[in-house]
């Protein structure tokens, strides 16, 4: 199993660019983060783009192509691109950019994003949530497949067999779907072939077993056996005991997801909502580096993942206790989990199944 972190770089709300806990100071802790993901083995790390005043990253290619410079092995992706309001040529460049300045590390987690800022913010209708999404993805995937594409569809100036430079490293970029509560987009992305993220962040787990099975299905249906790989991205948080684990993480996940609660409205958090969660049949991964490692195997044993992704700053947090929770994950926990269940494919897996030549023009 493939372990790592995925961070969305959040700021405490209200403070300038130059100020502590702004964007400047947030994102040079953020490059220290990847970089102590890479030293202490993790696989994988993820930064997501939001396009509001209490995250820094709206533009993770960015981000990530700084912290191709000072790491050698982890894979960088982004989690997740909005391309339903983004242009996937762009979205494409970007990540080849990244692609060769990593040696071949870059990642993409497509997703329709969890907020809507960027829809009026580039000129979108949200009417048209779900076919942004269809349509940008298969002109995704066909540029990728492609040096030269013709292309046309409904949400974007058509295509008349131009060349999308530069190519990327790796032959193919690898590029995940991220998912939430759609079983369509489960079913799309095992049709497509396309290796799933299954978001998890709230409820009973098993009750997102359904999708990883809708996704599997569709593949083998599809003709890729063996089926994609799947992620389970969830939050959570490691100290060195579980109360140190609940008391430094509450104060801050409380603020943020009271913060959107209160936009979405939902009910305030509680402690006592918070502390279920952290059990073992609860969505967050939130206490000792043991307990962490029995969370992991137990959910294994519902989804048989193949990567497991944590997401550890839910909300600003003191940088010391983020890289402190860090480390314990990557040298405490990973460690065994990937011993138990039996190393899986290691680093730089990819996606397992080729993208089918009928994805059309759009």
């Amino acid at each position: 199993m493939e372990l790592g972190i995925y961070s969305f770089a959040e700021v405490v709300p209200g403070r300038g660019p130059d100020e502590p806990g702004g964007p400047a100071e947030r994102l040079r802790h953020l490059l220290e983060e990847i970089e102590l993901a890479d030293q202490v083995g993790l696989d994988v790390f993820g930064v997501g783009e939001h396009h509001r005043p209490d995250y820094a990253v709206s533009a993770p290619a960015v981000v990530l192509a700084a912290a191709a410079a000072r790491t050698t092995r982890i894979r960088l992706t982004s989690a997740v691109s909005v391309i339903s309001s983004d242009d996937p040529v762009r979205v494409f460049q970007d990540f080849a950019t990244l692609d060769l300045l990593s040696g071949g590390r870059a990642e993409i987690m497509a997703g329709r994003g969890s907020f809507i800022e960027s829809f009026p913010l580039f000129g979108y209708d949200l009417e048209d949530y779900d076919e942004l999404f269809a349509e940008k993805l298969l002109l995704l995937l066909q540029l990728r497949e492609r040096e030269r594409v013709t292309w046309s569809g409904k949400h974007r100036p058509p295509i008349e067999g131009l060349g999308v430079y530069p190519r990327p490293l790796q032959r193919r970029i690898p590029i995940w779907v991220a998912v939430g509560g759609n079983p369509g987009s489960a079913v799309r992305a095992g049709t497509l072939g396309l290796p799933m993220a299954i978001a998890i962040i709230g409820g009973l787990p098993e009750r997102f077993a359904g999708f990883a099975r809708l996704h599997r299905e569709a593949a083998l249906r599809a003709g890729f056996d063996p089926p994609p790989a799947l992620s389970i991205n969830s939050h959570g948080y490691l100290a060195p005991t579980s109360q140190a684990a609940l008391d430094e993480s509450y104060p801050a996940v409380a603020e943020v997801m009271n913060r959107i609660g209160r936009e979405r409205g939902w009910p305030p958090m509680t402690r006592e909502q918070y502390e279920a969660s952290a059990t073992l049949r609860g969505a967050n991964f939130v206490g000792s580096p043991q307990q962490v490692i029995e969370k992991i195997l137990f959910q294994h044993e519902i989804f048989r993942h193949d990567r497991f992704l944590l997401q550890v700053s839910v909300g600003p947090m003191p940088h010391r206790q983020v890289m402190r929770a860090i480390e314990l994950f990557g040298t405490e926990v990973a460690p065994v989990v990937r011993r138990e269940v039996g190393a899986g494919a290691g680093r730089g897996s990819q996606d397992r199944a080729d993208v089918p030549d009928e994805l059309g023009s759009g």
